[in-house]
């Protein structure tokens, strides 16, 4: 039998391969927009992500046959309904944002959902240790020093974005709702579906999407579509099972961190055209975030200060 220590070890490091996968996408999503309207790119990728789900559910099922788990229908399409809203809103936000500011700051400025979930949690009756409180505000330091500027202006694009992870917050924290009694898969195969059919609607009218365009940013939507969207969303869902979401959240706001680096290294090599560079100060603000992520999770008797072992 799995003890809570191993499953919560395994859980962590699934949801830091999230963040891995997450956080690289970050350079897909910028480089996608040198081709296509944000709602033709967004569209697409989540079509491309729910049907490389769908073709795994389909090849897992068959497999396991009998020995199948059953599944509640009923909570799985509501959950995945609920998910996709939220993740339509969020990736449509943070897809515009992309637009107008740079890939290391939309990154980091996504995972202000850290600072959301715990405050969204308080509502919901979770509980929050006080280390975690503690990097929660140790990662918005660091989140600072990376983006804001000299005179203390957020641009459109970090608005949209800083939007974005309100709406991240709230998809993650109805994952951890229904997380212990639904299939993952199934339930990201619906909330991408959700999420591509909505945004494909909108590219229709304001985007006038091309064969050529999606041809030209193939690469990109393969990436975003079957990594990010099929791959890490599931992996999330799968993650979350059995973890505090918030530190699920100071987990995941990892990607902030390593959409930084893959965009200056993207920068580099001539990937991206726009400058990626990091200052000395959003460096520190990189090393304080992720000192955050590994705060949260060293062992929780660490912490119980004056007590002793039993």
């Amino acid at each position: 039998m799995e003890n809570t220590r191993t499953k919560t070890t395994r859980n962590s490091l699934i949801l830091l391969l999230t963040a891995a996968i997450w956080g690289m996408a970050f350079v897909s999503q910028s480089k996608g927009m040198d081709y296509m309207h944000p709602f033709t790119f967004n569209g697409v990728r989540s079509l491309i992500g729910a049907a490389s789900i769908l073709v795994y559910i389909l090849i897992s099922r068959k497999i396991a046959g009998d020995k199948a788990a059953p599944l509640d229908w009923k909570l799985n399409v509501k959950a995945g309904l609920l998910c996709g809203i939220f993740l339509t809103i969020a990736s449509t936000l943070q897809q515009f944002g992309i637009k107008y500011t740079s890939v290391g700051k939309a990154g980091f400025i996504t995972t202000l959902y850290i600072i959301f979930v715990p405050m969204f949690g308080i509502f919901l009756k979770k509980k929050v240790a006080p280390v975690v409180w503690a990097a929660a505000v140790m990662a918005a330091v660091g989140m600072y020093l990376l983006c804001m500027t000299e005179s203390l202006r957020l641009g459109a694009g970090d608005i949209m974005v800083f939007l974005c992870a309100i709406a991240f917050a709230i998809q993650i924290m109805t994952v951890d709702h229904y997380a212990a009694r639904i299939d993952g898969a199934v339930v990201s195969c619906i909330q991408f579906t959700v999420c591509g059919v909505v945004c494909c609607i909108g590219a229709l009218i304001w985007g006038q999407p091309t064969l050529g365009q999606l041809q030209e940013g193939l690469g990109a939507l393969l990436y975003a579509g079957v990594l990010s969207c099929g791959v890490g969303y599931t992996l999330q869902i799968v993650g979350q099972k059995g973890l505090n979401p918030t530190v699920a959240a100071l987990i995941m706001s990892l990607e902030s961190v390593i959409a930084t680096i893959s965009g200056w290294i993207a920068y580099k090599i001539g990937f991206l055209t726009t400058d990626q560079t990091l200052t000395a100060r959003q460096i520190a603000g990189c090393v304080i975030v992720f000192a955050a992520v590994i705060l949260v999770q060293l062992p929780p008797e660490w912490f119980r200060f004056g007590k002793k072992n039993a």
